[in-house]
């Protein structure tokens, strides 16, 4: 049989198998519903809130002024708050709480000053959001007693709060303005995680198939008709298309959840992980990386797991490789808010880190077109290195047994390499 011929029976047993599997399954499924619900996070919080009573608040006013400007406040502040003055005692008020009429009760007097203090009474104090709005509406009344005893003008009063605008100018020729890095925060982002679980995922399961067939005894089988270097990269290529099989369903099924809530989803977060009018340059980049970067992790995987015979054992060979990954997603992280730091440059040519900390650079900055190509000649040429390195290591550690989780078995591989297979 043409050589050719097994690699792609390899590749498809290969995707198929675990393409059936029940854990890509379920992981598939889980994803695509946390994707779904993430994209319908606005509209599931107001199923479960609606027009519930828990976020009417009760207010008890001992002074007799401050009730009126704080209910406005605190209403205008948040539309879902509901806030009437009770007329009632302290202890009635404490007994509707505890039965559920109010979410929480908020007693009002006065210092020695003259100035308002308050109490806030609910069942637990886990919600931060309402006693901080609180705060805020009686500092600004606050604010404004003072300034009424003091005899000061409340227009001077909030020229001096009001927070200086400060306009940011690049002086570097074709330098990415705020709004633009914005939109190239979100994609580079997403890049990143992608290339992160990609690498975590898929790496993993390589290893462990390796490791599954030779626990078998499947390998003495495979390796009798198939090539070992014709096994690693039809194993390589058929995960690598299971991994574009579920990320595809993933981008796609986020896709069309973005665009059907795409009007609610303005300020916040997603003014800063911005998604509109992406260059093209920039996505063509995050594909080329993420592929460069997959195929060198891959490369990895199964030279690791070709080495030992048990699951156990695999995930243990290829803790070294899942450290750099998490160790260049850290670095990534840290380059989104200083992408041109030296140490961000430093680390964006190092093979290892490149698909993830480059992707940044390029994607937040306008960087030479020389960098981006040395990055990407460096990577590949290590790729390459590992391809050649890994089929020896695979061609001989396939044929290993017993239990072996050190990198010092790379040596007795690549021995046993040299033997007729």
């Amino acid at each position: 049989m043409h050589p050719m011929n097994k690699f792609f029976i390899i590749l498809k047993h290969t995707y198929f198998s675990q393409l059936k599997s029940k854990s890509f399954i379920i992981m598939t499924v889980i994803s695509l519903i946390f994707i779904v619900g993430l994209a319908n996070i606005q509209n599931i919080v107001e199923l479960f809130t609606g027009d519930d009573r828990t976020e009417q608040l009760a207010v008890i006013d001992e002074t007799g002024e401050i009730a009126a400007p704080l209910i406005n406040t605190m209403e205008s502040l948040d539309e879902d708050l509901e806030l009437k003055l009770f007329e009632g005692s302290l202890d009635e008020g404490k007994e509707l709480v505890q039965s559920g009429d109010y979410l929480a009760l908020i007693t009002i007097e006065t210092d020695e000053e003259m100035l308002p203090k308050a109490s806030y009474y609910a069942l637990d104090l886990s919600n931060n959001r309402i006693t901080n709005q609180l705060e805020q509406a009686l500092s600004q009344i606050k604010t404004g007693i003072i300034t009424e005893q003091e005899g000061l003008d409340q227009e001077v009063i909030n020229k001096m709060f009001t927070p200086v605008p400060i306009e940011r100018i690049a002086l570097k020729e074709n330098a990415k303005t705020e709004e633009e890095l914005n939109q190239a925060r979100g994609l580079v982002y997403f890049m990143i995680f992608l290339i992160y679980f990609a690498v975590i995922m898929y790496g993993s399961m390589i290893a462990n198939q390796v490791a599954i067939e030779k626990s078998s005894r499947v390998m003495e089988i495979i390796v009798s008709s198939v090539s070992p270097i014709t096994q690693m990269f039809a194993k390589i290529t058929g995960v690598a298309l299971l991994g574009l099989t579920q990320f595809g369903l993933i981008i796609i099924t986020g896709y069309l959840s973005l665009k059907m809530n795409q009007s609610e989803m303005v300020g916040g977060f997603f003014e800063y992980f911005g998604f509109g009018d992406i260059p093209v340059a920039t996505i063509i980049y995050g594909v080329v990386f993420f592929i460069l970067g997959y195929l060198l992790y891959a490369m990895l995987a199964a030279m690791l797991g070709s080495l030992v015979t048990r699951i156990e054992d695999a995930q243990q060979v290829i803790t070294p490789m899942i450290m750099l990954i998490v160790a260049a997603f850290m670095i990534a992280v840290f380059g989104l808010n200083e992408p041109d730091s030296s140490f961000v440059v430093a680390t964006s040519f190092i093979p290892f880190f490149t698909p993830i900390i480059m992707f940044v650079r390029v994607g937040m900055l306008d960087i030479p077109l020389w960098e981006v190509a040395l990055s990407i000649g460096l990577l590949m040429a290590t790729i390459f290195f590992f391809a050649w390195i890994g089929a020896r290591v695979y061609k001989g550690g396939v044929l290993m047994y017993g239990r072996s989780t050190s990198l010092k078995d790379l040596k007795k591989a690549l021995q046993m390499s040299k033997k007729d297979v």
